[in-house]
Order: structure tokens, then sequence, then C-alpha cells
């Protein structure tokens, strides 16, 4: 299992992000990560765009070893607590699996692809904790920029984790993109939990 190391978001956050509410503040820093455009043109209306918590830990999950263990370190934490769970995924249509409806000439609608995300994060999510563990588990698939999805879903949260880094990161790179933009600007404490995994 991974290593958990606690960060405190200072609910104040840096330049343009500062003062702002949450879903501003999230908009600025997913803007400089340059990840706000997902899916232009595409209607996301009918999927969900944002995740409100009351109370509880939200995990950040990507699909990537890292975000495994930050997963596992996440449900030890909020069982021992008694909060409930929440595991988020980020996604757009370039990196959601096929859904079950595709097929060659016909692009299946938003909510097809979000139902495809949620299964393999339930998937995922089983794969971690068994399935007797995993029932207990609130799992989000939100069309959104992943720091912006995040750190809205943090401003209700007793509590955020993230990997350390996830799909793409680089060797010896100790904060992703992702999760060192969370831990500046999240409006909650923050944890980041570490792989032992080398390479």
């Amino acid at each position: 299992m991974g290593e958990g190391t606690d960060r405190m978001g200072d609910g104040t956050g840096d330049g343009a992000a500062g003062g702002a509410d949450p879903a501003d503040r999230a908009e600025v820093v997913a803007a400089e990560l340059g990840q706000t455009a997902l899916d232009e043109g595409v209607d996301d209306g009918d999927v969900r765009t944002h995740v409100t918590v009351d109370g509880g830990v939200v995990v950040g999950h990507d699909g990537s070893e890292c975000s495994q263990q930050a997963l596992e370190w996440a449900a030890a934490l909020a069982e021992r607590a008694s909060w409930p769970l929440h595991v988020i995924r980020s996604w757009r249509m370039v990196t959601a699996p096929r859904p079950a409806t595709w097929e060659p000439g016909y692009i299946p609608p938003m909510t097809d692809y979000e139902r495809a995300v949620l299964s393999d994060l339930q998937a995922d999510v089983v794969a971690a904790l068994g399935a007797g563990r995993a029932a207990a588990v609130h799992c989000h698939a939100v069309h959104t920029a992943p720091v912006k999805a995040l750190i809205e879903a943090g401003a209700g949260a007793d509590l955020l984790v993230v990997g350390s880094r996830g799909r793409g990161g680089f060797r010896g790179l100790l904060l992703g993109a992702v999760s060192d933009q969370i831990v500046h600007h999240a409006q909650c404490p923050v944890t980041v939990v570490r792989s032992h995994r080398k390479g």
C-alpha cells in the first residue's frame, strides 16, 4: 500500500484563483493546466459535469496503479473514521472506454460513454477493495478536467486524497501536475499517497 503524506490546502489559492468560490477557483486552475477544452462542440448536458459531496473522503482515480494505492489508503481511513468514500474519475471521449453500443459509423450518445467510464471505475474499486468493501463506495464519472472535478468535490469533503502521479507520470516525479495543483488550491485537507512501486 502507498504511503500517505498529509498536505493542507490553504483555501486561499494563488493568483487569480484566490478568493474565488470553488467552481470559479477550479476553472482558473484547470485553465492554468490547459485542461478546459474537453470534447468541444459536444453537448454534455445529459452527463455529470461536477460532483458535490457533504463530508467524507474524496479520492481521485484515473486507473493507474498509483491511484489504486491512493484508493486503498483512502478506503482504510474512511472505514476507520466511519466516513463516506467518494471515488471520482474525470473523463472525455478520447479517454473513455468504448461503449458496448459502439459500432462502425455510429457515435454513441454521451450517456453511453459515461456508463462505460463508470463501469470501469467500479471494476477498479472492486479490484482494489473486494466486492464487500466496494459496495459501500460512491463512484462518480465526471465529464470535466481532473483538477476541476477534484477541487469542486473537495469543497465539501473532510479530506481529499490523490496519488502522487497518474497516467503518463515521469519516473522520479514526486507530484504530478494534477496532485500538485490540488495541494495548492483545495479547500480541505489533502493527502498525497506516494507509491512504493519503482519505475
